[in-house]
């Protein structure tokens, strides 16, 4: 049980209040994760920015998918898997990328997997890539600017998994059938 409080659109902090209007307009609903996350507008905030900008780096939406899945599924975050699970289908990404990503097997390509297991490495070293790691990584196509979306990437999800754990944040219903 969480003694976190999960606030709504009538419990929320002013500042809270817009923010959640932006949750509103992009999944219909204020996830659990906002609704927790709004207690501190500034950290919603930055959650949403975050969220945002990451999708407007130059990675495609399997992309996307892959670098969320991996730091969702390495932290074992019972919520955001499912979610992002929701997530990457609204985003039309081939279902077998996310169910490799889930079960740990081999990704359909190379190039994906390659960016799987740099972003494990980031993930798991806290920051240190061999020159053999980045060389792989470059090889497989990627460049500087990658490294650094995935850095945006997992920065904003050690936001919303690391909350998840603390105050244990029940799966949305419309993430359900995603579990």
């Amino acid at each position: 049980m969480s003694n976190f409080t999960f606030h709504t659109m009538e419990t929320a902090p002013d500042a809270t209040k817009k923010l959640f209007e932006n949750s509103l307009n992009n999944f219909g609903m204020i996830p659990n994760l906002h609704a927790v996350l709004g207690d501190e507008p500034p950290v919603l905030e930055a959650y949403q920015q975050m969220h945002r900008l990451f999708q407007e780096t130059s990675f495609d939406s399997e992309e996307l998918t892959v670098v969320w899945q991996t730091i969702n599924v390495e932290h074992q975050c019972g919520y955001c898997v499912p979610a992002h699970s929701m997530i990457a289908d609204m985003m039309k990404v081939d279902p077998s990328i996310n169910k490799a990503l889930r079960e740990g097997t081999a990704l359909p390509n190379e190039k994906l997997q390659v960016l799987h297991d740099t972003t494990l490495l980031i993930l798991r070293n806290r920051g240190h890539l061999t020159e053999e790691e980045l060389a792989r990584f470059f090889a497989a196509g990627y460049s500087q600017k990658h490294i650094l979306a995935i850095l945006l990437g997992l920065s904003q999800k050690v936001i919303s998994n690391y909350i998840n754990h603390i105050a244990k944040t029940p799966v949305d219903d419309s993430f359900k059938s995603y579990i």
